[in-house]
């Protein structure tokens, strides 16, 4: 037995550290990501001047994490009175402050790869309680090797601690069926720690109350049945006020002073929408920052899906992302997990406590209005990891030994793609090397390679004239890139080594069109830049 333990325990630590390392490479070797210099910025403005102007569409406690890490970042101090924008602010503070934008990112992103990490944990024991230690193994298995949780939990954004922080509500509220004064609690603090990351949390807070109170029913059955039912109507209130309460908290962190004015013509939608917002319990910056996203909603966005530009939103969108993006072995465990948990007698009560949340917060992400990234569902492969530990359970021969050999599959197509996890596709849609030809934005082309285009330029093309159509937050002269705008001469005058964002060939102009039909492909940087010869 002590050997098995063992045997165990070196094969948790063996999937966490090859996870630790490819997160660690990973974000040691990219560049910022659009999103990313806003969300630092806006952390160091919470630390040094406790202000809630920056970023205000999101909540604080996503930032409060990345500034975790940047105090050992030694950064320079802004300027109280800086004039710019969120966006100008991110690139003021990485690259005209005197900052050293590689070490800042670093900083920021540590703290995620380490939360990351811990939901790893989340991820084993709730699929262990579930399935015994052979199904937290699959599950554990399929998270650590999920190229979306490695791209995204190894960069200094909101979304994996979000989700991560659902998955461990969740898990709580589950464990709270059997010692409900000791998980129900925290269940409620990891619910408002979501919430206060992102409010795209809000949809499960339902779901998550009235779990806390059934589980509190499920511990209280030996009591009379009317004490029974005050008592979980009175966990289903209790978890939702923990929950507000840390929301509040967290704003209090940010600035103790709560000095936030509304902006001006910030439009309110009205009806039962606007109605929501108005009674929620939060801050009045929480709120106006949901009345924010609802209007970028309101917006046309571009998309780009299976080598087509269009306008607009795709309800199909995300579930054909995910196809792409997901390898075939953990497709194949995900449609097993959720039909085990489905048609196991003894698993059906376990699977509300996964595949609601799951499908809730699946069909909410397919209404947004931009079609960017399955990062916007990224807890799926937390939850439906948890779902396919399940497969363990069942009878029927071989069933074991085709999980493991599913499992093997996903490790061995995510190492395949090692470093390069951001734009990976799975091999029915020809591999990482095709994802652009599929996808845009940041399944692939995040801004992400500006180090390595920068290499690429001094390694093999040095001495030629260099034109650049970039998309990303990063500043290319820093990193030692000459390059001029294409745009800016007739395009009879563009001779040379040509460079373009996979993103702005997805949605290209008729301008840029022309431009790409008259050169030649030659290259690639990191599988989210073409090179083309003119």
């Amino acid at each position: 037995m002590p050997r098995r333990r063992l045997l165990y325990l070196l094969a948790v630590v063996a999937m966490m550290a090859q996870m630790a390392f490819a997160m660690v490479t990973t974000a040691t070797q990219q560049t910022p990501t659009i999103d990313e210099p806003v969300y630092v910025a806006t952390a160091e403005v919470y630390t040094q001047q406790h202000s809630l102007r920056y970023n205000p569409e999101h909540p604080p406690l996503g930032k409060l994490i990345l500034a975790t890490g940047l105090a050992f970042g030694d950064v320079h101090r802004l300027d109280p009175a800086y004039p710019g924008s969120q966006t100008a602010l991110g690139r003021h503070l990485l690259y005209e402050s005197g900052n050293n934008p590689g070490r800042l990112m670093l900083a920021a992103r540590l703290p995620v790869i380490l939360l990351t990490l811990l939901f790893g944990l989340v991820v084993l024991a709730f699929a262990r309680d579930l399935a015994g230690p052979v199904g937290g193994l699959i599950a554990l298995g399929l998270y650590a090797f999920s190229p979306d949780v490695i791209a995204h939990g190894s960069l200094a954004t909101l979304d994996v601690p979000a989700a991560g922080l659902l998955l461990t509500a969740f898990w709580l509220a589950w464990r709270g069926r059997e010692r409900p004064y000791a998980y129900l609690p925290p269940a409620g603090l990891a619910l408002g720690a979501a919430l206060a990351t992102r409010a795209s949390a809000l949809p499960a807070v339902p779901l998550l109350v009235l779990l806390a109170g059934f589980s509190m029913w499920h511990a209280q059955r030996a009591v009379e049945i009317r004490r029974r039912t005050l008592i979980s109507l009175g966990t289903v209130v209790a978890t939702g006020l923990i929950a507000v309460a840390v929301v509040w908290v967290v704003y209090l962190i940010a600035d103790p002073h709560l000095r936030w004015t509304t902006p001006p013509r910030l439009p309110h939608p009205g009806g039962l929408k606007g109605l929501a917002v108005d009674w929620l319990p939060f801050p009045q910056a929480y709120r106006d920052g949901l009345l924010m996203q609802f209007r970028f909603e309101r917006q046309t966005f571009n998309g780009f899906l299976l080598g087509e530009a269009y306008k607009g939103n795709l309800w199909y969108y995300l579930p054909v992302a995910l196809l792409i993006k997901t390898p075939l072995g953990m497709l194949a465990l995900w449609a097993a997990g959720v039909l085990t948990m489905l048609l196991l007698p003894r698993l059906r009560v376990a699977s509300l406590y996964v595949l609601p949340v799951s499908a809730v917060l699946l069909l909410v992400a397919m209404t947004g209005a931009r079609d960017y990234g399955t990062r916007y569902v990224i807890f799926l492969p937390m939850f439906l990891a948890v779902a396919a530990g399940t497969v363990a359970l069942v009878r029927f021969r071989w069933a074991r030994v085709a999980a493991v050999v599913l499992v093997v599959a996903t490790a061995v197509s995510s190492v395949r793609t090692f470093p390069y996890y951001l734009p990976y596709s799975n091999e029915a849609f020809g591999g990482t090397e095709n994802t652009h030809h599929n996808l845009h934005d940041s399944n692939v082309d995040w801004g992400q390679d500006l180090a390595r285009l920068s290499q690429k330029l001094k390694t093999d093309y040095a001495g030629q004239r260099i034109w650049l159509i970039y998309k990303g937050s990063g500043v290319p002269a820093y990193y030692g890139i000459t390059a001029e705008n294409p745009y800016s001469v007739p395009f009879d005058q563009v001779h040379g080594i040509l460079v373009v964002s996979d993103s702005r060939v997805a949605l290209a102009s008729p301008k840029l069109k022309q431009l790409l039909d008259t050169s030649t492909p030659i290259d690639q940087v990191g599988y989210s830049m073409t090179i083309y010869k003119r």
